[in-house]
């Protein structure tokens, strides 16, 4: 994994706003991502999380301007972008017949000259992503003889064989049951320890819980960001679901629930 060594915003939005079939779903959103913590993205469902992330990528044509490692996302080379930023989409396609371990070599393409067969540093980072996720036992089978949660634990280790300083993922908890969603916040641990820089959409509010910082989304606008410790960050994450959720903690550590109003007792 790439170590950052400068200090600063790792992307930077501002004014951006984006469109999806001719409606505007981002509204002017300005924002700055902390270098080397991890932000996750949370809002109820049509809030513009996934197209945030999109447009922060790249992926998407938008107005404003996004920069990346403190440099205009547009005026870097697309090879060079590939390098500093990876990424994790829903529901990615890739071929059916390609094995798992070539899958993710598919991540070391931005770091490797046209047609030129794969060095010791690229086997080394495949077979370590890999073993991050757990996919190496089955590493020679079809990506379409895996299940749902194999197939995106071969995804992840894809996007982290880039070893880019930035990784942002779209739902990567898709498919996941708990023991893995667990392991994912390990890797994403690790990424943290060596300085990279996490972004995350989920809706798995008590794992984002676990960021360092939170965007809070709602119909296409930031309506906060901030500090998980912060109380009004918590306090911002509720009301963005109506108050439907509530956080408590246990253990050490965030969960929401939902909240479930009391019942009013029957007459008899």
């Amino acid at each position: 994994m790439s170590t950052s060594t400068t200090s600063g915003m790792a992307l930077s939005a501002h004014g951006l706003s984006a469109s999806l079939g001719g409606r505007e779903v981002l509204h002017h959103i300005d924002l700055d991502i902390v270098q080397g913590q991890w932000t996750s993205i949370l809002g109820p469902n049509g809030a513009g999380k996934s197209t945030l992330l999109k447009a922060l990528a790249g992926l998407l044509p938008h107005s404003g301007r996004v920069s990346l490692l403190g440099a205009p996302l547009r005026s870097i080379p697309p090879r060079q972008r590939a390098r500093q930023l990876a990424w994790l989409g829903q529901n990615e396609a890739s071929a059916e017949d390609l094995s798992a371990w070539d899958v993710v070599m598919l991540g070391r393409l931005p770091h490797q000259a046209w047609l030129a067969p794969p060095n010791e540093k690229d086997l080394a980072a495949v077979e370590r992503s890999l073993r991050y996720t757990q996919a190496w036992d089955w590493r020679h089978r079809a990506l379409g003889q895996l299940s749902g949660g194999e197939r995106q634990r071969v995804l992840l280790a894809r996007a982290l064989a880039v070893e880019a300083q930035v990784l942002l993922m779209d739902e990567p908890l898709a498919n996941l049951d708990p023991p893995h969603q667990a392991d994912w916040l390990c890797v994403v641990e690790a990424l943290l320890m060596h300085g990279t820089t996490v972004v995350s959409v989920l809706h798995e509010i008590t794992i984002a819980l676990n960021a360092n910082r939170l965007v809070v989304m709602r119909e296409g606008r930031v309506t906060h960001h901030g500090a998980t410790e912060d109380a009004t960050t918590r306090d911002a994450v509720c009301e963005a679901f109506d108050n439907r959720i509530a956080i408590y903690p246990l253990n050490n550590q965030w969960v929401a629930l939902p909240h479930i109003p009391a019942k009013t007792p029957h007459a008899n």
